[in-house]
């Protein structure tokens, strides 16, 4: 089947983007980079065909900043973009905003991102079909005091995680009531510069576990 796909438009950086656009250049599909105003050096920019500033260094500024990237997107004449991970890769608004300027979305419908993406809509979303979980919060913690509250009930050290990413951005792992302030801030804060959204929520910290992940990949046409 021929390529309908003709340029994609990478809406990240650094490895994550250089891995699409290796990928992209054994297609034959043209590709797009973006930056921000601290990465015009970086290897990511050199490797793709076409790059164009979005702003400033903070994410918000610009690998966050969809108006802009969609605004690239419209004025390379790209047909897809690619989210990689981390940033606007689990933001339903973005997957909706591209396929709203009729661009290809490569990733999960919005739904899907809307209930995945954020982990506390995950968890329900588990408990709802009777997936058992680590002991966790279903709401988005609201201050501080709730980690203690939390702690209280399931024990130490405890996960204060980002609702809207992962990857380790706004993760911190509290062992007592003396560290739950400067975490809840400092996980907080960098959720709000890496996700762009501060929401954060609770687990009990498992301590010795083993990682088993599955991932899963479909093709749009049914084939998964």
């Amino acid at each position: 089947m021929p390529n309908t796909i003709k340029k994609i438009l990478v809406a990240n950086r650094g490895e994550i983007a250089i891995r699409i656009f290796r990928a992209c250049k054994d297609m034959d599909i043209a590709t797009v980079a973006v930056y921000s105003d601290i990465d015009l050096e970086a290897l990511h920019v050199r490797y793709a065909d076409e790059a164009y500033l979005l702003g400033e260094a903070p994410p918000a500024a610009s690998y966050l900043n969809i108006a802009k990237i969609i605004e690239v997107a419209k004025r390379s004449n790209t047909d897809a973009i690619h989210p990689g991970y981390g940033f606007l890769a689990e933001n339903a608004a973005f997957a909706s905003a591209v396929e709203d300027a009729g661009l290809i979305w490569i990733g999960p419908p919005a739904s899907a991102i809307a209930m995945m993406g954020d982990k506390v809509s995950a968890r329900k979303a588990a408990a709802s079909v009777n997936v058992q979980s680590v002991p966790g919060t279903v709401k988005p913690l609201v201050k501080a005091a709730e980690i203690a509250e939390f702690a209280s009930e399931y024990g130490w050290p405890v996960a204060l995680k980002a609702a809207h990413g992962g990857g380790g951005r706004g993760f911190r792992v509290v062992k007592e009531t003396g560290e739950a302030e400067a975490a809840f801030e400092g996980a907080g804060r960098e959720a709000q510069n890496a996700f762009g959204n501060p929401e954060l929520y609770l687990e009990r910290y498992l301590t010795a576990p083993r990682h088993v992940e599955i991932q899963i990949l479909a093709d749009g046409r049914g084939n998964v």
